[in-house]
């Protein structure tokens, strides 16, 4: 009956037990009698709180008694129970009895070795760290007592090696041997420093710091101690509050101590206000405080996506009429960018605010120009980005203008009885009338917005009140402009905001009163306007570490290049999110942050951004995912119950561990069963069960039973599970085993698995001789024999798995009476290798088990697990047997790492090594095989480690110093005093002079050669022979050949280079830039010039005529207008004199050139005007005017967004500053939008214009009236070509006169002479054939003399050619022919 009831439960529980892996565990073997200091045993305090735990369940009245005496004897024994069979029950009695005295000796005795083993592994560990600067991991902090008490300052370090310790009082030593006897005590306990100062005094009162070094780094760490004198009552409750400085009531804030409470109200409270504050409760014997973190978040924007207010508005440099603001950037600039602030004031005490600057200020600082001397001011800020303008930020402090001269010109003597006299120096000189010339004109300020100038006063300056006028001029010319003429300056400060960008200006300034005005003063240096700030860079090594359940500790790095930030902020996001939240709306100044209030268990990402003066940086590399992990919770239930075990009046119950163990260990558990035949449920036990197996006794036999059971951990008593399957209590007399129990999966990657299971409780009727295991997939109900003999050990490998699949194993035993009921099924099981798992040491793949060779040369196996909880414990075994031989290995565990070590390693070490992690919800586990040809290599590096040499950090270096010296240098771990050092140099041994200087750093373990004058001599083999103590190493560097040459080529360069120096010298290479008018200007800037100092152009090794050259600001420029193919080669600038020449150079060849283009192609984009529209005879043409157009800028027309290409109708076409489209023949197809798009290389850019309606309708009708009239012009009568201008002729020749005509239709030809027509008859004769028309003068005399002309008309119009005749004689030679013609004729050709 007890088997069905097992089969019908094991259907009804696959479904359900198939989704998570669990640990199972078996103790229900018969144990031998171990001591305290064998066995696993509970701690008091647990037992303690288990006990109490089960009590508050409801239980019998007549079981009272007894549980209270289980309890007490339980806490008295302080161990785990251990149940033995019921024929052992009153042998154990017996036995714990006639023990306890041993045991209480033994388990003393245990416990001290355990803490004298647990300082030795603390050591270790520490030394076995690896070297790395010290750092501060909690700093110190300051400090307030009371006179005589005693104060202690603490702070936490980490370094390795361990770092040196030196205390000092306001900058002096501390050493307590001159101090009185018990003054000062110091300690240094595991990185734990202390400095205790006894019976405090007022000259205790003092900056204390703390300064750690080793050879890798040094740190420091400040803290202030206040010493007050206590003048309250001892009964009274005198309390402080501090904000990094003690407060005290005012308006803004109110502070309470009464009725043993105190209490801070805040009723406006600003983004200043945020903040830790701590309250401190003193007396005689001490203090108490309590600390927190005030957020204060901005106040919804009126515009959605607007920016935060600014914070920490303050004034600087106050003067009679104008004064510097500055603030603070906010944390939010609510989507976008902040574009830039506005600034408003109000006299103090009232509320109307005017703005004070017409365009956003960039930057986090500007000047405030035209304030009212002896006026109190307040001064606001507001933050504006693309979307609106922020809420006002906090008022400023007030201030009031004045005069910060005033206290240095006046002179104050005190007399009679408090009575003061006031003599002022401006009295004394009352001679001077017109003023002299302020003197220092500087520039104390240059942003991108303004620049910021300052003067001193002339002295003597006179009685009469200064104004004064600043005047301005650009670099290079000599006009002088004046910049205030409207409104003088009281004040020997003023800003320009007006500024070219980019130009250079030099000032110069003229002081003015009634009498008149000054000479100029001397002009400032050259400034350039428009040098704009850059944002500070962002931290780095942004970590973050877990502190409590809610809260969560970052550090970072400050940013090492730019000047220091304003401070911090701190964003954070739950993983998934893509929301940032602000942690703190006011910066952090420390690069530390406990950052709290956040979810428990939720998974954070953190970043930092600095705090600038122009404005923030981008973010730092977010942190790694953090989860805040919450307090431990209760197990759930257990589930999978198996009857394992039946006699007539006891059944032995098995069941599962819980799925989720609260993260932390399971205590024990609580069964309760349960008969069929009646109402209510009893407990089996009082006192909770570690093992998952338990034997219920005093049963009836025939009765049907089910059981249910609960986990307890150190939180409390779990759930109670479902109730079982009915059992029914028969006694087992099958001859088979009964099923195996406690089937579990460990090591699971992606092809394999180890299973383990506990062998059957019943062997049947006779011992159990093997196992079979089977095997399906999740879902499937049919199960495969994985082996085809019989497993003999309670353990196997599975392998040929697939990757991913999900797997379900169970266990039958066998005996010589048959194969007995299969287990309960596993749990089911991925088979898939965690991220991770996969590690390689010294060549040697494992599975997450590291095996290597220690720093004392121990061969060991590591195994690290971060998701073990606090009462997790690592369980190694050899070969899945049980736990290696004590006497040959030996295991530590440090935080989340176990290590096995090896004590004597051979070959009997070899084997299977495997660990295990217990009290953790997924399966944790893993696996090495050391192998002997492991062991070799290992044994190999241990000899290795346990025969040093001195270890190198860092091989010979060559390093050319500036004047051209070499420095040959190396590096090793530190040394002792005691070191020695050979340096050999070509078998000679070396000794320190002043051309080879040799330094030898013992403390950071480094050696370095100096070699002044680096030659030919210095070529060959250099050895360093280091020895210290056992430990030596020799190391040798090779300077010959190619190395020795390319060392010298660097250090005769370097030294030309320092020469190079001396005189005229580039400080800024040559580089280009295209202008607005697309020209290229080529700049360069020299520096160290002289008057004779000459500077020249060359191109393509040519000099170029037409640079430009500023001998003052020593720019030099060369502007190359209409860029060509021609203008690619190699420019140089050579600046030269007497001392010396130095030359610059800049490549514009291939690729250099093809990005010139670009830039070129991109600002003639720029310049590009709107498409226009110009009818034109043979169509539309659509054009648009650049300053300079090249063939490298791409073009491309498109015509309503498809691509136009150039065909019969469509005509593209350019010149230098012009680009058409012409649209010949336009029809009502050819209306629409007309893109052009300019490509420069990197990007587009697009002009349109809309061809259609009446644009189209009058461009067409333009288009008409044009092309009728070139139709006309075409088609009207003209003469084309043919007849002279003069044609020479002798008599008796016969002239004739050619030309062609044209016209449509033919036009009516009309010849002349003399202005009258021409009747051809007798001599006179014409000839027209198609086009060319004929005049023939036969015999011509000297009547033939004169002007002829051809008319040709048709209906377009007419036209007329001339040529004029000369007739001479036979003899004659006629003037002015240019040319003879075969019938005697000269003719004169037309200009």
């Amino acid at each position: 009956m007890g088997t069905r009831a097992f089969f019908h439960h094991r259907e009804e529980e696959q479904k359900e037990e198939r989704k998570q892996s669990l640990e199972m565990t078996s103790t229900t073997r018969k144990k031998k009698f171990k001591t305290s200091e064998e066995e696993e045993t509970f701690s008091l305090s647990e037992l303690s709180i288990a006990a109490a735990l089960a009590l508050t369940s409801e239980i019998p009245k007549d079981h009272k008694l007894r549980r209270e005496a289980d309890i007490l004897e339980l806490e008295q024994r302080g161990q785990r129970s251990i149940l033995f069979g019921n024929d052992m029950e009153r042998l154990e009695k017996e036995v714990i009895g006639s023990c306890r005295r041993l045991r209480v000796r033994r388990d003393r005795r245990a416990l001290r070795r355990k803490a004298v083993e647990k300082a030795r592994v603390e050591k270790e560990y520490i030394e076995l760290r690896s070297g790395r600067a010290p750092m501060f991991w909690i700093p110190l902090r300051a400090h307030a007592v009371w006179e005589r008490m005693d104060v202690t300052l603490a702070c936490t370090v980490l370094g390795s090696p361990t770092p040196q310790v030196t205390w000092y009082k306001n900058g002096a030593p501390i050493d307590p041997r001159l101090a009185p006897a018990g003054k000062f005590r110091i300690r240094n306990d595991f990185g734990m420093l202390t400095l205790h100062i006894s019976r405090c005094s007022m000259e205790d009162s003092a900056e204390y710091s703390v300064e750690v070094k080793n050879q890798h780094g040094e740190a420091y760490s400040f803290a202030t101690v206040l010493v007050r004198k206590y003048y309250g009552k001892e009964s009274g409750f005198d309390s402080e509050i501090y904000k990094s400085e003690l407060l005290q009531s005012s308006e803004r804030q109110e502070l309470q101590c009464q009725a043993r409470e105190a209490s801070l109200t805040v009723p406006c409270a600003h983004k200043e206000d945020e903040g830790f504050y701590t309250v401190r409760v003193p007396s005689l014997q001490g203090h108490r405080e309590q600390t927190t973190y005030v957020f204060v978040r901005d106040a919804a924007a009126q515009t959605p996506g607007a920016p935060g207010s600014p914070l920490n508005v303050k004034c600087h440099d106050v003067n009679k009429d104008c004064l510097v603001l500055s603030w603070v950037a906010p944390s939010d600039d609510g989507g976008s960018p902040v574009l830039g602030y506005l600034i408003e004031r109000c006299v103090a005490g009232s509320e109307d605010w005017g703005p004070c600057n017409a365009q956003p200020v960039k930057t986090c600082r500007c000047p405030v120009l035209g304030l009212a001397e002896g006026q109190t001011y307040q001064f606001r800020v507001k933050a504006l980005n693309k979307v609106g303008i922020s809420h006002p930020s906090k008022a400023s402090d007030p201030v009031t203008t004045r005069d910060p001269s005033r206290d240095s010109r006046v002179t104050v003597i005190p007399y009679d009885e408090g009575r003061t006299i006031e003599i002022s120096k401006d009295d004394l000189e009352g001679h001077i009338k017109i003023p002299l010339p302020p003197t220092n004109v500087r520039a104390s300020e240059v942003r991108e917005d303004y620049v910021a100038l300052a003067w001193d006063e002339p002295d003597p300056r006179g009685k009469e009140p200064l104004n004064y006028y600043v005047e301005k001029s650009l670099v290079g010319s000599n006009s002088w402009q004046m910049v205030n003429v409207d409104m003088p300056v009281n004040s020997p400060r003023f800003a320009l905001f007006d500024l070219v960008k980019g130009k250079s200006y030099s000032f110069r300034v003229r002081s003015v009163n009634k009498y008149g005005t000054s000479e100029p003063s001397l002009p400032s240096q050259p400034v350039t306007a428009g040098a704009q700030l850059a944002p500070p860079p962002p931290p780095s090594q942004v970590l973050a570490f877990r502190d409590t359940k809610t809260s969560v500790v970052l550090q970072w790095d400050k940013p090492k290049d730019g000047l220091e930030p304003l401070g911090y902020y701190i964003y954070c996001r739950e993983t998934g999110t893509e929301e940032w939240q602000t942690v703190n709306n006011k910066p952090v100044t420390c690069n530390e942050f406990t950052v709290p209030g956040l979810q428990p268990g939720k998974e954070y990402v953190f970043c930092v951004k600095s705090v600038g003066e122009a404005g923030l940086s981008e973010s730092s590399p977010e942190t790694e995912p953090i989860v805040v992990r919450p307090a431990i919770a209760c197990p759930s239930a257990p589930h999978g119950f198996v009857l394992l075990r039946c006699g007539r009046t006891d059944m032995t119950i098995g069941w599962k561990a819980p799925r989720c163990r609260g993260g932390t260990k399971i205590l024990g558990y609580f069964l309760d069963q349960h008969d069929s035949s009646e109402l209510d449920w009893h407990e089996v036990n009082t006192r909770p069960i570690p093992q998952r197996v338990c034997t219920v006794s005093s049963l009836q036999e025939g009765h049907l039973y089910e059981f249910r059971a609960c986990a307890m951990n150190m939180a409390g008593v779990g759930e109670v599970s479902e109730p079982s399957d009915l059992f029914r209590c028969e006694e087992w007399t099958m001859p088979e085993p009964g099923p195996p129990y406690d089937v579990r999966c460990t090591e699971v990657r992606d092809k394999a698995l180890q299973l383990h299971w506990e062998a059957p409780l019943y062997s049947g009727a006779g011992p159990v001789t093997g196992y079979h295991v089977d095997m399906c997939e999740e879902g499937s109900e049919e199960w495969t024999r994985i082996s085809k003999q019989a497993v003999a050990t309670t353990h196997m490998k599975v392998s040929g798995l697939e990757t991913g699949k999900c797997y379900i194993f169970r266990v039958r035993a066998l005996n010589k009476a048959g194969i007995g009921p299969p287990s309960l099924p596993s749990d089911p099981v991925v088979a898939k290798t965690k991220p991770g798992m996969k590690l390689e040491v010294m060549g040697l793949c494992t599975n997450e088990i590291e095996l290597g060779v220690d720093e004392e040369g121990f061969i060991y196996m590591a195994f690290e697990a971060p998701e073990k909880n606090e009462s997790s414990e690592f369980i190694w075994s050899k070969d899945y047997e049980g736990p290696p031989d004590a006497d040959r290995v030996q295991i530590e565990e440090k935080g989340n790492r176990s290590k096995l070590i090896l004590k004597e390693p051979s070959e009997k070490d070899l084997g299977v090594y495997s660990v295990e992690v217990t009290d953790v919800d997924d399966d944790i586990s893993a696996s090495c095989t050391l192998t002997k040809e492991d062991l070799d290599k290992l044994l190999k590096r241990s000899h290795e480690i346990r025969n040093p040499l001195i270890r190198l950090i860092s091989g010979w270096n060559v390093d050319v110093l500036e004047k051209g010296a070499v420095r040959l240098w190396l590096q090793v771990e530190p040394l002792s005093p005691a070191a020695g050092l050979h340096l050999i140099f070509n078998d000679k041994e070396l000794h320190s002079t002043p051309t080879h200087k040799i330094n030898f750093v013992k403390e950071k373990g480094l050696v370095e050669l100096i070699i002044q004058d680096f030659c030919a001599d210095d070529k060959g083999v250099y050895t360093a022979q280091l020895q210290d103590g056992k430990a030596k190493n020799q190391f040798t560097l090779v300077l010959v050949d190619e190395s020795f040459a390319k060392v010298a080529e660097e250090a005769d360069a370097k030294r030309r280079e320092w020469k190079r120096k001396q005189g005229p010298h580039f400080i800024e290479s040559l580089r280009w830039a295209v202008t607005e008018s697309c020209e290229v200007l080529l700049t360069c800037k020299a520096t160290n010039l002289r008057k004779d100092t000459k500077f020249q152009w060359f191109f393509s090794q040519k000099a170029r005529a037409g640079g430009g050259f500023d001998p003052q600001s020593g720019i030099g420029t060369l502007r190359i207008a209409k860029v060509s193919k021609a203008d690619e080669g190699q420019y140089r600038a050579v600046v030269s004199d007497e001392r010396g020449e130095d030359h610059t150079q800049l490549d514009l060849t291939r690729g250099a050139f093809e990005e010139l283009l670009k830039e070129l192609c991109r600002i003639s984009a720029l310049s590009a005007t709107p498409l226009k529209i110009q009818p034109t005879e043979e169509g539309i043409k659509i054009y648009t005017d650049v300053k300079y157009y090249t063939d490298y800028m791409k073009t491309t027309w498109y015509h309503k967004e498809k691509q136009l290409e150039s065909r019969d109708r469509l005509r593209a076409g350019s010149t230098m500053d012009r680009l058409w489209l012409h649209i010949l023949s336009p029809t009502d197809a050819d209306k629409g939008r007309y893109t052009l798009e300019l490509f420069d290389g990197n990007g587009s850019h697009r002009l349109s214009a809309d061809l259609a309606g009446q644009a189209f309708e009058d461009a067409l009708a333009e288009h008409r009236r044009l092309k009728e009239a070139a139709i006309a012009e075409k088609r009207r009568a003209r003469v084309v070509q043919g007849l002279p201008d003069v044609a020479t002729i002798m008599e008796d020749k016969t002239l004739c006169l050619t030309c062609c005509v044209s016209g449509d239709p033919y036009p009516e030809i009309t010849w002349f002479k003399n202005e009258k027509v021409i009747e051809f008859k007798e001599r006179y004769k014409m000839d027209v054939k198609g086009s060319v028309v004929t005049i023939t003068i036969e015999k011509v005399c000297n009547e033939d003399t004169g002007k002829y002309s051809i008319y040709v008309k048709n209906k377009y119009g007419a036209e007329t050619g001339q040529v004029t005749i000369s007739v001479y004689k036979h003899g004659e030679i006629p003037i002015g022919m240019e040319q003879e013609v075969p019938a005697g004729i000269a003719m004169k050709k037309p200009k």
